[in-house]
């Protein structure tokens, strides 16, 4: 818990920055370029599903090795992985110059004025992507060695490199949305460049020597395979949807689905970090077999992940619209909806990041994979039925909303299967437990926003009072016993810093 607390506070921070350096760049790009990019740059990451399942194996075999005490093993993964990781890079860039080109002149809505603009985008969104995809195997061994702290200050480097784009951004006289993405490429590449000093500094199995270990490589790819089909059906929803909307509405509204992706980034990246000081724990409790630290693991996540985002979100979804006018001034259309409905969608995917862990700690996730990848793939069909129907762009965002809380309930189902895993304590423990908190949390702020006029001064009190209702529920709902006396330890620590001080 303690690895959590330093993790969580360094997030907070990002969020907060993400979220303003959002509003300068729509201020900066405009509404129409600032969608350009989001689809435009969506292209290219819907390749990147090959390193989203490669990550995933890599951060499995990285972890289970350590688990067991194994350098040698733990030496041969991470040169695999390395070797993985290049050819997957290399995968993405043939793939990026002949099928995405041909898809970004061939089918995307973009005004003829910035075709050449969106040329220079998605090239340096290919080499952006490529950086990230070769920094996987260091990311991997940072988490196992549970080093959170350093991974939480790369990455507060990383977003204020993102504020001093912003200022670059506003001195440029050049085209800024080219100017943006070559900024954005040339800081993931110097990111490239600091994990790797940090890993080769600090951790020996970094220190890469070419090898190759034909049965280990064959074994990963293999482990790999049934998350690639699960990493393309994530990626080929949340970009269909993306390039649905540019197909039927055009990029302004792609600009209002960028924004609510900003603030879904903000937001899950909080929680994503939050897990990653767990899932390490996750896989070596199954690694020792310690089912019952598994379990509790797995209930804290989903349980904790809950309450951080319910606290975050809860003043979103109320004041969804004087948080965006204060945040960008100019609100593009349908960004209020779409804000409101992702903010569900991240909460309910969120709770259940733990269950993947533990899927892939055991290494049969061929069920889990293909049966929750193919009810995600239907995301795709089904909003294009539904917008050829001539419904509104906020359609897709309920069909998504709804094929995800059907989703949940499928993985507690599979999970169960794998690990005999306990779904009557998971629903008293975790998801009674959670509904009470919000019933108890949501009256005072609903009624603050319904009976006191709308003005600013109002809006932000049902904020505040929105923070504080949850917090307390969470503390006296939402915290067990020893969760409580650890929180009250630490308040009563701090204050007696504070007064020595």
């Amino acid at each position: 818990m303690r690895d959590t607390v330093y993790f969580t506070l360094p997030m907070l921070f990002m969020m907060l920055v993400s979220l303003y350096t959002s509003r300068v760049i729509l201020a900066a790009l405009g509404i129409e370029d600032f969608g350009i990019y989001n689809v435009v740059g969506g292209v290219i990451t819907m390749f990147g599903f090959f390193n989203g399942a490669m990550s995933s194996s890599t951060q499995r075999y990285i972890t289970f090795a350590l688990g067991k005490g194994d350098f040698n093993q733990l030496q041969k993964v991470f040169q695999t992985s390395v070797n993985i990781h290049l050819l997957v890079a290399l995968v993405v860039l043939f793939l990026g110059e002949t099928v995405g080109l041909w898809f970004l002149y061939e089918k995307m809505v973009i005004p003829s004025s910035r075709i050449e603009a969106a040329f220079w985008v998605y090239q340096f969104s290919i080499v952006t992507m490529m950086a990230m995809i070769v920094s996987v195997p260091y990311n991997a061994v940072i988490i196992a060695h549970e080093k959170m702290s350093a991974f939480a200050y790369i990455s507060v480097l990383e977003v204020l490199l993102k504020l001093g784009i912003v200022y670059l951004l506003y001195l440029t006289e050049s085209d800024k949305l080219i100017v943006y993405a070559a900024l954005l490429c040339a800081m993931q590449l110097l990111i490239r460049v600091v994990y790797g000093r940090y890993c080769s500094c600090y951790f020996k199995e970094t220190h890469y020597v070419y090898g190759w270990d034909s049965r280990l490589f064959k074994e990963m790819l293999c482990f790999g395979g049934w998350n690639l089909w699960g990493g393309f059906a994530t990626v080929f929803f949340s970009q269909g949807i993306n390039i649905l909307l540019n197909m039927f509405f055009g990029p302004v509204v792609n600009a209002a689905r960028g924004i609510a992706i900003q603030v879904q980034g903000a937001v899950v990246q909080f929680s994503i970090n939050f897990q990653t000081a767990l899932n390490p724990q996750i896989t070596k409790s199954y690694a020792l077999g310690d089912f019952t630290y598994m379990y509790s693991l797995i209930f804290r996540s989903s349980r904790f992940t809950f309450l951080l985002l319910a606290i975050i979100s809860l003043p979103i979804l109320l004041e969804t619209d004087m948080i965006l006018r204060l945040w960008l001034k100019t609100v593009p259309h349908y960004t209020v909806l779409f804000v409101r409905l992702m903010l569900c969608i991240v909460i309910i995917d969120a709770m259940a990041g733990a269950f993947m862990v533990a899927a892939q700690s055991t290494g049969r996730i061929r069920v889990y994979q293909s049966v929750i990848g193919g009810i995600l793939l239907s995301i795709v069909p089904i909003s294009y039925l539904v917008l050829k129907l001539g419904a509104e762009p906020s359609s897709v965002f309920v069909v998504h909303l709804f094929i995800c809380v059907f989703a949940f309930i499928v993985r507690l189902f599979i999970i169960h299967s794998m690990i005999s895993f306990p779904l009557r304590s998971y629903f008293y423990q975790v998801l009674l437990r959670c509904l009470f908190v919000l019933l108890l949390a949501i009256p005072l702020p609903i009624v603050l926003l319904y009976v006191l006029p709308a003005t600013l001064w109002i809006g932000l009190l049902v904020c505040v009072v929105s923070v504080v209702a949850m917090l307390l529920s969470s503390f006296v709902i939402g915290l067990t016993g020893d969760e409580k006396k650890f929180v009250i330890m630490k308040m009563k620590e701090l204050r007696k810093k504070n007064f020595n001080n």
